[in-house]
C-alpha cells in the first residue's frame, strides 16, 4: 500500500493512476473526496493533511509514502509519525530545485528545507525529488490565451528546465517502489532551458495558433494577481523566482533520463498533451500571470 499526500496534485493524480496501472494498492488523501474524482480503485482518506489528526481513515500496511509539502504544510512531521505507525518504511518528498540552486524569496527555499529536515528525522528512508518548474504552470496562462493570443507578464526572458508531470510521477513511483534510491536526493528538470517567451512560442505550435507575450513591469503583473484575490505570497514566489532566472538561467539536468532510461519529455511535448486547456472557449481573460512559480 502507497500513501500519497497531495493525491489531487498535478504529480499526485499521474502518481496515484501510474501505482494503480502497476497493480498497486494506493490510499489517496483529499480534502474534498466528493469534487477529487479519483480513481475507483484507490483507497480514498478524507480529510486535511495539514490537521493529520483528521486522517481517521488512513489505513494499515503502509510500505512508503509520497508527501506534497503544498498539501501537508506545517504537519509534515506529525503525517509522517502517523504513516510511520501504519507501517510506513519510507518517504519520497516532492522537493525542489531551489534547495539545491536557490533563487527567489529565501522563505520559500525553508519551506521546502524544513519538510526534507522532518523526513530526515522522521526515522523512515528518505528520497527527495527537487524538481524545477512545472510545466504544468504555464496553465495560468490558458485564459488569457483563450481570450485574447497574448500573455501578459513579467521577465520574459527568465529561463528554466520546465519538466513534464508524468516524469516527475514516474520518477516518483520508481523512489516509492525501490529502497535503491533512499537517501538520495534528486535534482529533476526538462531536457531543454527555455524563456516565458519561448514557452509562448511552443503553445502557439501546439495550437496552431500565433501568441505573443507581452513585457510588463513586475509591480504591474503583482498588483494585477492582488486583484484577482491572490494572496500576496503568490505574486511573490512568482517574480522573485522569475527575477533571478532572467538573469542566470536555472539549471538543466539528465536525471530523468538517467533514473527512467528514456529522455525527459519536453515542453513542446507538454503543450501538446494539454492543447485542449488553450483552446476550449471557457473562463475569462485572467490579468497578467507568468508561467514559474513551483520552485
Amino acid at each position: 500500500m502507497f500513501l500519497v499526500i497531495g493525491a489531487t496534485g498535478t504529480v499526485g493524480r499521474e502518481t496515484v493512476n501510474l501505482l494503480l496501472e502497476s497493480g498497486h494498492d494506493v490510499a489517496a488523501v483529499t480534502r474534498d473526496p466528493t469534487a477529487a474524482a479519483l480513481p475507483a480503485d484507490a483507497h480514498i482518506v478524507a480529510g486535511d493533511p495539514s490537521e493529520p489528526h483528521t486522517l481517521t481513515s488512513m489505513p494499515d500496511g503502509v510500505e512508503a509514502v509520497l508527501l506534497s509539502p503544498r498539501a501537508a504544510g506545517s504537519a509534515s512531521s506529525e503525517l509522517l509519525s502517523q504513516a510511520a505507525a501504519r507501517g510506513a518504511r519510507r518517504v519520497v518528498v516532492l522537493s525542489a530545485a531551489t534547495v539545491q540552486h536557490p533563487v527567489g524569496h529565501p522563505r520559500f527555499i525553508e519551506e521546502f528545507k524544513r519538510v526534507e529536515a522532518a523526513a530526515r528525522e522522521s526515522g523512515l528512508s528518505w528520497t527527495f525529488l527537487r524538481c524545477a518548474d512545472f510545466a504544468a504552470n504555464a496553465l495560468a496562462w490558458a485564459p488569457q490565451i483563450r481570450a485574447t493570443g497574448v500573455v501578459r507578464g513579467a521577465h520574459g526572458g527568465a529561463a528554466t528546465s520546465p519538466i513534464h508531470h508524468r516524469d516527475l510521477a514516474e520518477v516518483a513511483v520508481a523512489a516509492l517502489t525501490d529502497p535503491a534510491h533512499a537517501g538520495r536526493s534528486h535534482l529533476l528538470t526538462g531536457p531543454q532551458s527555455i524563456t516565458q517567451y519561448e514557452k509562448v512560442r511552443l503553445i502557439g505550435e501546439a495550437v496552431d495558433r500565433t501568441l505573443t507575450f507581452q513585457e510588463l513591469a513586475p509591480e504591474q503583473v503583482r498588483r494585477a494577481m492582488l486583484a484577482q484575490g491572490l494572496p500576496e505570497d503568490v505574486p511573490d514566489r512568482l517574480l522573485g523566482s522569475l527575477a533571478d532566472y532572467a538573469d542566470s538561467p536555472g539549471p538543466t539536468t539528465n536525471t530523468v533520463e538517467r533514473l527512467l532510461g528514456r529522455p525527459a519529455l519536453t515542453f513542446a511535448t507538454w503543450a501538446a498533451d494539454n492543447s485542449v486547456a488553450f483552446t476550449a472557449r471557457t473562463g475569462t481573460a485572467a490579468p497578467a500571470l507568468g508561467g514559474e512559480g513551483r520552485a
